[in-house]
């Protein structure tokens, strides 16, 4: 989602964070089952966390799609309709292709406001025509070729069950249809991320198998004064979206807080994910020390840079619970300086977060799963969506409440509701909300198989019931899971109201021999806490 390029690193940070989105790739031979996956959180604090779906449809000659602005409702003008579309589920579709986004923005004035495709109408027409990654390229960049690019500058992960791309691209301005743009095939052994700023550096021209680009992507940066010198020294980012401190404070470090934990050696990096600039920038992909599971992918979705030295619990604005957020906007000044907020993988404002995982030994029905959950990524539930799927869940239905309307039967509001509690308790809630979560989703990794083997069975016989089956699962069990989280709440509510935490025993709140409840305990605060009263108030608080 959007990000627009300033004129100073601070006030970019406070655009970026508008609308702001991290994605993160992992090859199938960087994978522990052998899987491609992606991830994708879309952070907005005005997006309403929903689940799309768009049935497969076979369309009469001469029809058109509407183009809506995905951001605003904006109508943008008509397309030509497809005579075949597919079946998506969110941001994948039947045949195992996943598109993802994280807005880099970049230079304002390559933006094309008389264009009809904006980056969400891309990413869900195209999902709706594709049936590869390298398809769902091509039909991506003709797409804005014909009709012209209305967006600003985008990195896009897209995924089918044998490979990873990351595209990004960039508009050409008003008056020149079209956009420039780059692919560059991750490798099946390495992982990759982008987080809201532009990551490719030099283009291997001569790979044609593995990159794919634009034929002015070099020649129109020349012409507008953005790069001089020989192809092989050109940098698509340095081009079209330079680093500044913004964009690698609140960008790269998340990139950064992905690779650390799977590469050591990225300790090299922090200076420069700090805000310097002049430092070697980090590599678009690196080799893993170790494969990766769908549960690790869920649980980097989680960071707010525990461990590292951008730690978001480790100083007086995580408040006395050990917080890892912080609350908008992006900066605040102090006797006339600027600072920063951190800006973690994991934040507050988040509609929904996904892991698409492919799996290429499975027909494609039963292959693609998508691992969906609403708000928070941190306090979500990722649960188990067949990307075949014919029905979505009630909890995640589009028009199941919205951003001004609570709903008691949907996640989102539900996860909110949750989120929102712990927020002012996190250290004592989270440690419940863990609890639930882990048993929910552990439970998920342990029936996939059996529904696998369920599903073939069906499918070998009559693929339209394995489907159904599917549906039924993936329906099922994400209410169910809501209907859960709905628990927790309520669980948290009683146990913590008024600053106090219930006595429990065996798994119930305890209560006396007469049935009463036993007086609650009163945990105050830690050491540092009282210690930063003591030193703002102590000589009004003095007890003698």
């Amino acid at each position: 989602m959007r990000k627009v390029i300033g004129t100073t690193g601070v006030l970019l940070l406070s655009l970026m964070e508008a609308t702001a989105c991290t994605s993160l790739l992992v090859g199938r031979k960087a994978s522990v089952d052998g899987s491609v996956m992606i991830s994708y959180a879309a952070d907005s604090h005005a997006l309403y966390g929903e689940l799309y779906h768009w049935p497969a449809a076979t369309w009469p000659k001469g029809a058109l799609l509407d183009v809506v602005e995905w951001d605003t409702g904006k109508p943008l003008g008509k397309i030509p309709q497809a005579e075949q579309t597919y079946n998506v589920v969110g941001n994948m579709n039947e045949h195992q292709v996943a598109i993802t986004e994280s807005t880099f923005g970049g230079r304002p004035e390559l933006v094309d406001t008389t264009g009809i495709i904006d980056y969400g109408s891309l990413i869900y027409i195209t999902l709706q025509r594709a049936k590869t990654a390298r398809e769902a390229i091509r039909i991506m960049t003709d797409l804005v070729k014909n009709y012209g690019y209305y967006s600003g500058g985008e990195s896009f992960s897209i995924a089918d069950k044998n490979e990873a791309w990351i595209m990004e691209m960039v508009g050409k301005g008003v008056g020149n249809k079209g956009a420039l743009w780059v692919a560059i095939r991750i490798p099946d052994d390495c992982i990759a991320a982008h987080a809201n700023q532009s990551r490719i550096q030099k283009i291997p021209f001569n790979d044609k198998e593995n990159c794919l680009y634009s034929p002015d992507v070099v020649s129109f940066a020349r012409e507008k004064g953005y790069f001089k010198g020989k192809d092989e020294d050109f940098s698509f980012a340095k081009a079209y979206c330079p680093y500044d401190f913004s964009s690698l404070r609140g960008c790269e470090a998340r990139v950064w807080s992905f690779f650390r934990r799977y590469d050591d050696s990225m300790s090299k990096y922090e200076a420069f994910i700090r805000g310097d600039a002049s430092k070697e920038p980090m590599p678009l992909y690196i080799k893993p020390d170790r494969k990766l599971s769908v549960q690790d992918v869920q649980s980097v979705m989680r960071d707010h840079y525990e461990g590292t030295s951008l730690d978001m619990t480790k100083d007086a604005g995580a408040g006395p619970y050990k917080v890892p957020y912080r609350w908008r906007p992006m900066t605040f000044k102090v006797d006339g300086q600027e600072y920063v907020n951190e800006r973690a993988i994991a934040t507050q404002q988040t509609g929904f977060v996904i892991v698409p995982q492919m799996r290429n030994w499975l027909p494609d029905a039963l292959g693609g799963i998508l691992w969906f959950g609403t708000d928070d990524a941190d306090m979500a539930v990722f649960t188990p969506v067949y990307s075949s799927s014919v029905a979505i869940p009630e909890s995640y239905r589009v028009g199941n409440g919205d951003l001004l309307t609570f709903s008691w039967t949907s996640a989102f509001w539900i996860h909110n509701w949750v989120a929102n509690m712990a927020y002012g308790k996190y250290s004592y809630m989270i440690k419940d909300i863990r609890k639930v979560q882990q048993e929910l989703e552990d439970a998920y990794q342990q029936a996939v198989p059996a529904i696998d083997k369920a599903a073939a069975g069906l499918y070998a016989e009559n693929p339209a019931e394995a489907v159904k089956f599917l549906s039924w699962f993936s329906t099922t069990t994400a209410d169910q899971a809501t209907a859960r989280w709905k628990q927790l709440g309520e669980y948290l509510l009683v146990k913590y109201i008024d600053g106090n935490v219930k006595k429990e025993e065996n798994g119930k709140f305890k209560r006396n021999p007469y049935g009463l409840p036993v007086y609650p305990d009163f945990p105050g605060y830690d050491e540092a806490y009282y210690r930063s009263i003591v030193q703002s108030a102590g000589e009004r608080l003095k007890a003698e």
